[in-house]
């Protein structure tokens, strides 16, 4: 062991993070991460089972909230230097047989509700002089694909937010980044193969290969744990000059 190891290691002692969306997949691999460099975690979600479980694997703090509930988000205590937007759905549908319903809740969860918590977690990441967001973007915050109306629409705004978000925190020692992993082997993933396969025309065991890795040099879904990986090093030493930037783990999708 080096002696920078611990200093790495514990390179949010004494931090407060908030993590979204962390009752499984991606977030509760950055809660655990963010947890292991020291921070003190806060985990969100609307599953309250899933949610206390990875609380209790990670010695952070479960908050049950749902995201679309503008009046609940008012109602927390936000007072954290670390916030990760990560909580996401996904409907796969023609644009012409899209819900409007379920377009407005994903554009609710995905892009008003990080737009509420980082007008809330600001003023005192301003005060302290040291604030880092860290959006959990998408590839498809840069890149489209079919039938994906409500979720591309979602993260490509998402990634503009975290933009205005970096420049007027720039002089006030706040960063704010995004992360735009290709698909990732999450539930959410998961859940869309046979969405995909009725979609696409497509029997389900092909849609992996056919479909979502269709793009992908890489013929591989992303682990969680490399996207938590990328968060935990936007919010590192390593990445002090580092905002308004997409941090892309995409496989080589938008190299082709």
């Amino acid at each position: 062991m080096t002696a920078a190891t611990p200093t790495t290691a514990l390179a949010l002692a004494g931090r407060r993070a908030l993590v979204t969306g962390a009752a499984s997949g991606i977030g509760a691999a950055v809660a655990a991460r963010l947890s292991e460099d020291g921070a003190e975690v806060h985990l969100l979600d609307r599953d309250e089972e899933g949610v206390a479980k990875v609380a209790a694997q990670v010695h952070g703090i479960p908050h049950v909230v749902d995201l679309t509930d503008e009046r609940a988000i008012e109602a927390l205590d936000l007072d954290v230097d670390v916030l990760v937007n990560n909580a996401g759905i996904q409907h796969v549908a023609p644009l012409e047989d899209f819900d409007p319903e379920r377009f407005r809740t994903i554009h609710a969860l995905m892009l008003h509700a990080p737009f509420l918590l980082a007008r809330r977690v600001l003023p005192g990441m301003y005060a302290r002089g040291w604030g880092r967001l860290v959006h959990v973007s998408s590839i498809h915050g840069h890149r489209a694909s079919a039938y994906k109306s409500a979720y591309v629409s979602a993260k490509h705004g998402l990634e503009g937010l975290s933009k205005v978000i970096a420049l007027e925190g720039a002089d006030k020692g706040v960063t704010s980044n995004t992360v735009c992993p290709g698909y990732v082997r999450t539930p959410l993933v998961e859940g869309q193969l046979a969405d995909q396969a009725r979609t696409h025309g497509v029997p389900e065991d092909e849609v992996l290969d056919s479909v979502l890795l269709a793009r992908t040099p890489l013929k591989r879904l992303v682990e969680p744990e490399e996207v938590a990986d990328a968060v935990a090093f936007l919010c590192s030493p390593a990445a002090t000059s580092m905002t308004g930037s997409s941090l892309v783990l995409d496989g080589g999708w938008s190299a082709a």
